[in-house]
C-alpha cells in the first residue's frame, strides 16, 4: 500500500520531465521565442532552448517574459 504513491509521484515527475525537451525548428522559430542561434554551445548564463540545426543550439536568457 505504501508504494502506489511513491509510484503515483515517480509517473508526475516523468511526466513533467518530458515538457523539458529541446525543440528543433529554424533561425526564424528561435528569433520568435525570444531567443538566438549560437554555435555549438550557449554562452554563460544563457539557456539552450531549442536546436536550430545539426551545429547550432537556440539560446535565451532564463527568465524571459
Amino acid at each position: 500500500m505504501r508504494v502506489r504513491p511513491l509510484l503515483c509521484a515517480l509517473l508526475l515527475m516523468l511526466h513533467g520531465a518530458a515538457g523539458f525537451s529541446l525543440s528543433r525548428g529554424t533561425p526564424q522559430d528561435c528569433e520568435r521565442r525570444g531567443g538566438f542561434c549560437s554555435h555549438r554551445s550557449c554562452p554563460l548564463g544563457i539557456a539552450r532552448v531549442g536546436i536550430c540545426s545539426l551545429q547550432e543550439f537556440c539560446c535565451r536568457m532564463r527568465w524571459y517574459p
